[in-house]
This record gives structure tokens, C-alpha cells and sequence, in this order.
């Protein structure tokens, strides 16, 4: 493992449909794993949105805080999943690893199912327990704000989303694995810091998304006509940057394609 770089080959790609998956308690474990893990970081992140914008004389809060919530949560939530689920906990990291047949179609489906349940559930629990201010606050629901176009909120929700995967699929990598195995945690920590970042940047414009299942939950509790006025960006965007951040690092770092068809030794 620790010879392994970009120029090895990749790893031989998932199935596109493995029918034996559905007898493998592995799965359906998995789906669980995804299932909670999307309704922890949502009840967290949506309670945390919620709080901030009521707890208006507070320091040290804010923009920040929220940021640091998001994550926080998803270092945490990777950390304890990667090794039932992989940590996914969002359907464009699903569908980013799909598109690189590192899990066949019936994962990434039920992946998606599981974390738009968990999502719908962790949305939930915020209304149910803080119900006044999850209304008067926007219920956390995903936006393009005042002073954006959708066509600005779109951009933001694609860099956004391949800056996340891009992590993702780098802390992934065999090359990566044989140089940071030593340190509990770092994939974690790294792709946490990701989305820390992101929020710190694309807040102002979306709210930030990144995260279809996240934007899917905030907007079917929450279900004013404005959070699904825009909701498409908010799959559409993420989508294409997850699509984007697996072809760069498949196909350019990888340079998988092309060492598949033997044109291109390096």
C-alpha cells in the first residue's frame, strides 16, 4: 500500500448491479448507517441555523457558528459511518462515487432514499421541539437570498459541491490511505474542514447546499412556496459539481480512461 500513487492502476470498478448486495446484511446495515447519520447532522445544523438567528445577542455566533456546525457535525458523523457506510451522508457524494463505479445503482438509490428519510426526520424533531422559532426563522430551508440570481446560486451550489467531493475522492485515494493510515481521524477531519469552508463562502448566496438531501429535508418540513421556488438548484447544482470533481479526479488525476484504453502509460 504505501508504493501506491496516481500512477498505479485504479481499483477495479464496482458492478453496476450486483443483485447478491440485497442478501448481505452489510447492505442493509449500511442503509441504516446513512439513514441516521443524515438525521443527526440535520437535527444539529438545522437547530443550530434556528439558534443562531433567534439568539441575536450572542457572540460568536453567526455566520461562523453555523458554519462550524455543518462541519463539525459531518467530521463527527464521518468518522463514526466510514467504515459501515462509507460516511456518505449526502446524494451528491453518492452519486459522485457512483459515477466513479465505486458502488453499483442499488446502493446509490438506497443510499439517497435513506438519506432523504433521514434528512425529512432530523427536520422534524427541530420543528417538533423548537417549533415557533423554526418557523419565524425560515425553518432552515435552502434559498437563493436577496441580491443573488439563480444563476449565481447555481454556480455557488457546483463549486461548492466539487470542492466537498473533490475532498472526498482525494482522502479516498490509495495514495493518500498509505500516508495518512497513521492518523485516526485525518479523512474525517479533512473532509469536515471542506465543508466548514465552503459554508464560510457560499452562506451569503444559498444558504449553502451542497447537499441534496439536506436542502430536500428544510424544504418539505418547512414547505413555503419560496424554499421550492429554488429548490431545483440545490439538487442540480450539487449533481453537476459531484459529476465534475469525480470525472477531474477519475480522469485527470487517475487518468483512468485513458490508461483503460492503453493510450497513455503515465
Amino acid at each position: 500500500m504505501a508504493n501506491k500513487d496516481y500512477n498505479d492502476p485504479p481499483p477495479a470498478p464496482a458492478p453496476f448491479i450486483d443483485s447478491r448486495e440485497f442478501s448481505k446484511w452489510s447492505f442493509y446495515r449500511a442503509c441504516i448507517a446513512e439513514f441516521i447519520a443524515t438525521l443527526l447532522f440535520l437535527y444539529i445544523t438545522v437547530a443550530t441555523v434556528i439558534g443562531v438567528s433567534e439568539a441575536k445577542t450572542c457572540s460568536g455566533v453567526g455566520l461562523l457558528g453555523i458554519a462550524w456546525a455543518f462541519g463539525g457535525m459531518i467530521f463527527v458523523l464521518v468518522y463514526c459511518t466510514a467504515g459501515i457506510s462509507g460516511g456518505h451522508i449526502n446524494p451528491a457524494v453518492t452519486f459522485g462515487f457512483f459515477l466513479a463505479r465505486k458502488i453499483s445503482l442499488p446502493k446509490a438509490f438506497f443510499y439517497m432514499v435513506a438519506q432523504c428519510l433521514g434528512a425529512i426526520c432530523g427536520v422534524s424533531l427541530v420543528k417538533a421541539f423548537q417549533k415557533t422559532y423554526y418557523v419565524q426563522s425560515g425553518g432552515g430551508a435552502n434559498v437563493v437570498q436577496l441580491g443573488y440570481s439563480n444563476g449565481t446560486g447555481l454556480a455557488a451550489e457546483i463549486i461548492g459541491t466539487f470542492v466537498l467531493v473533490y475532498t472526498v475522492f482525494s482522502t479516498d485515494d490509495a495514495k493518500h490511505n498509505a500516508r495518512a493510515s497513521h492518523v485516526p481521524g485525518l479523512d474525517a477531519l479533512l473532509v469536515g474542514f471542506a465543508v466548514f469552508m465552503v459554508h464560510l463562502a457560499t452562506i451569503p448566496i444559498t444558504g449553502t447546499g451542497i447537499n441534496p438531501a439536506r436542502s430536500f429535508g428544510a424544504a418539505v418540513i418547512y414547505g413555503h412556496k419560496k424554499s421550492w421556488d429554488d429548490h431545483w438548484i440545490f439538487w442540480v447544482g450539487p449533481f453537476i459539481g459531484a459529476a465534475l470533481a469525480a470525472g477531474y479526479h477519475q480522469y485527470i488525476l487517475r487518468a483512468g480512461a485513458f490508461r483503460s484504453q492503453g493510450s497513455l502509460s503515465k
